[in-house]
């Protein structure tokens, strides 16, 4: 062949803000260095490599001799380094200012860390919408990838996908190469010579073609199975081997050498989307499976190849509406997001102040990554870490634009009345130095947001558990073939048994101050197990509000008039929080109750981000006696308080009654799936108070509950470490150096970005 067709391998290799540090070791032993020691003797090949933002920062910090390796191999042309937005956000979760920056900041650090110039970038799980152009273009960018997904939804036939295009955004443009869904699914799972079969059945009829692959470094060794088959059992020295011994007709080629050296086959404006899998994990559950029940029936007609470029599943964004725990996540980020472009736009900031919003940008940036935000074959928003990672920089980055704005150590507090989330209707939030909570009246009246501000975490980062597509495998009990190696969208495996049997679909939010009436005779088993009747119209019913602001605090006070058991009630429930103050102090009354029978009233708490399973996170009685790790189900009589401690965050939780009260506690599991298989993931524990409850002379019952927040134990942990840090140098015989600054990561309301 006396044209040769070139051939763009380009890697994404991504792990996620908040994700372990052993599975970033490990993904770092099993796929990233393997894969560049294997790819380094191969002096004439040459590829595109993009390194997300966290997992370079790891790398810099925990292997720099693996950035000085790929900086040689950058100067010597065999690598180029592509870029992107620097923490691997969902560019259309975020605002164009922060699209922009993010670009800018990644592309900076890059240029300056290995010697390279960026002119492309990688989209992140390649969710595009067309405005994206202008963005991208304004923050230095000459080049994108996309999957021939997005090309074959705007018209085009495979026969027209063999190059790239120019796109455009009002005058700005964008260069775009289609990443082959082929390729990627023949790299590395069928054998290596398959996909030189299918490049040489290109070259045959499409002289001077480029093709890209595109996909995830990952599938290089960290995918379950994968790293015997690429490396111990040879797969990917005999690739670049077949790609060596046909180089006379594959030329292995950086995307800028492409764009240097051919003309582009058009233009095009692609239609919004993502890769076709995406598409479909957008779908609300129900419709997943009829879009797969309807793609099988097209195959077996053989109609499937013919209609598939013309069908799409669901849109990106509607996995906020799919999972209302990634709507505020999302909202939560707009509030910080538009709150530093206020602060940063005042222009008489002194150099401190600006100092603390660029250290609460980068805060900002983290808590965009956007693996928490969805979920597909991978976990996503079912990993509680990644969850409360997104909180932690989020309330980070309020605590250091608060010290920018002025707020030193003083108490305070602040009350605001909005549409925080983004429904319609107003949320309330109240703020002070220690806590943040944010209220949904129109919601069940509900709790759904608490901060702890000096530890940086969200209480109740929940998730409710519900319906998904691949819920119908777990219920079959599906199995896969040993020794397979399988897609990850394709693998069938379970991580533990019975896990048909915890299959349960929550039909309201797991939230704080949900209110409940059961049957009288309801007990733990049934409300645990979600085979409970709910007998009033409380639990997600609309509340009115009221809100109340004084010098010693402020008061939310929700109202409803309902229906239980038949009969019309009003319950309001009155929380104060105090500045300067760790506690709720939430006051409840019933009115029009019956005075010839009980009631029976449960509130329900959940508390995320206390892992179950450990025994430094416990459940303690009024006595402080460990009653059970914190996936216990206890069933408490005629007590006026629980506890709950995580020793490892350092929080200590306190929830105490002003009259006897009885107790249900009981962890919720959702069944989600992980490229590991099929698993149960503990995801928030309940605490509910119930009583039977009967009115007095006027038709009333009250109830007032305290919690309170003890973040003492973090700070000796903090101090503890310090501590020892100092000993470690005394002992080495080193002269004693003055305290440390707490660095821009640690999660202090006072201290925090004083590094």
């Amino acid at each position: 062949m006396t044209q040769p067709i070139r051939f763009l391998l380009l890697l994404h290799n991504h792990q996620p803000i908040g994700n372990f540090e052993h599975v970033f070791e490990q993904a770092y032993q099993d796929s990233y260095l393997p894969f560049l020691e294997v790819f380094e003797p191969y002096t004439q090949l040459r590829i595109g490599l993009h390194t997300s933002g966290p997992l370079m920062e790891w790398l810099d910090q925990r292997h720099p001799e693996y950035l000085e390796r790929l900086g040689q191999l950058v100067r010597a042309g065999r690598v180029e380094i592509v870029g992107g937005a620097f923490y691997e956000p969902i560019l259309t979760s975020i605002p164009p200012r922060d699209r922009r920056g993010q670009i800018r900041t990644y592309t900076d650090w890059l240029e300056s860390r290995l010697d390279s110039r960026v002119q492309g970038m990688w989209i992140p799980e390649r969710v595009w919408e067309q405005s994206l152009t202008r963005d991208i273009a304004e923050a230095g960018i000459r080049y994108t990838l996309l999957d021939d997904f997005h090309f074959k939804n705007a018209g085009l036939s495979e026969e027209e996908l063999y190059g790239y295009y120019i796109t455009e955004d009002q005058g700005h443009l964008l260069r775009v190469f289609p990443g082959s869904e082929q390729l990627r699914y023949l790299i590395p799972f069928q054998q290596p010579e398959a996909t030189i079969d299918y490049l040489r059945q290109v070259a045959s009829s499409h002289p001077n073609a480029v093709l890209a692959f595109g996909d995830d470094g990952e599938k290089f060794g960290s995918w379950p199975e994968t790293k015997k088959h690429v490396y111990d059992d040879g797969w990917l020295r005999r690739f670049f081997d077949l790609l060596s011994e046909n180089r006379d007709w594959i030329e292995t080629a950086t995307p800028s050498e492409v764009l240097r050296d051919i003309p582009p086959l058009g233009k095009i404006y692609l239609p919004e989307g993502s890769y076709r899998e995406m598409t479909e994990w957008a779908l609300p559950a129900a419709r997943q499976l009829e879009f797969e029940h309807a793609r099988h029936a097209l195959q077996d007609a053989s109609m499937w190849e013919l209609t598939s470029p013309f069908v799409r599943g669901g849109n990106w964004r509607n996995f906020k509406v799919r999972y209302p725990e990634t709507n505020e996540m999302y909202a939560r980020m707009m509030i910080v997001s538009q709150r530093l472009e206020e602060l940063a736009q005042d222009g008489g900031q002194d150099p401190v102040a600006q100092e603390l919003i660029r250290q609460a940008r980068t805060e900002l940036y983290r808590a965009q990554c956007n693996c928490s935000y969805w979920h597909g074959a991978f976990g996503g928003i079912y990993l509680p870490h990644l969850r409360n990672a997104v909180y932690k920089h989020l309330l980070l980055a309020d605590n250091l634009l608060d010290r920018a704005a002025g707020k030193g150590t003083d108490s305070w507090l602040a009350v605001r009345t909005a549409d925080f989330n983004f429904d319609g209707s107003d949320e309330v939030v109240v703020t002070t130095d220690c806590l943040a909570a944010f209220f949904q009246p129109t919601s069940g009246g509900q709790l759904y947001e608490l901060d702890v501000r000096s530890i940086c975490h969200n209480l109740l980062a929940t998730l409710a558990r519900r319906p998904e597509a691949y819920h119908e495998k777990v219920r079959r009990g599906a199995d896969q073939a040993d020794g397979e190696v399988a897609s990850i969208h394709d693998r069938v495996v379970f991580k533990q048994e019975g896990l048909e049997k915890m299959v349960q679909h929550d039909r309201y939010l797991r939230k704080s101050l949900q209110d409940h009436f059961f049957d009288t005779d309801t007990n733990l088993d049934a409300v645990a197990s979600g085979q409970v009747a709910e007998r009033g119209d409380f639990v997600d019913g609309g509340y009115r509000a009221e809100v109340s602001e004084a010098a010693a605090g402020a008061t939310v006070r929700l109202v409803r008039q309902g229906l239980a058991h038949g009969t019309e009630l009003t319950v309001s429930k009155s929380i104060f929080l105090a500045p300067g103050s760790s506690a709720l102090e939430i006051s409840y009354q019933v009115e029009g109750l019956p005075s010839d029978r009980p009631l029976h009233f449960a509130v329900e708490w959940n508390f995320a981000g206390l892992p179950a399973g450990a025994d430094d996170r416990y459940f303690y009685d009024a006595d402080r006696h460990v009653l059970g790790q914190l996936g216990a189900c206890l069933d408490l009589r005629a007590v006026q308080g629980l506890g709950l401690i995580d020793e490892w965050l350092g929080v200590d939780i306190g929830l105490s009654c002003n009259r006897p009260t009885d107790l249900w506690t009981f962890p919720i599991q959702s069944v989600s799936q992980s490229e590991g298989g099929f698993e149960a993931v503990h995801q928030s524990v309940v605490v509910m108070p119930h009583w039977l409850i009967q009115g007095d002379a006027q038709g009333r019952w009250g109830v007032t509950m305290t919690l309170a927040i003890d973040t003492s134990l973090h700070d000796k942990i903090q101090g503890d470490k310090i501590q020892g840090e100092k000993l470690q140098g005394e002992q080495r015989g080193q002269p004693e150096k003055p305290p440390r600054p707490t660095p821009a990561s640690t999660c202090s309301a006072t201290a925090a970005g004083q590094g």
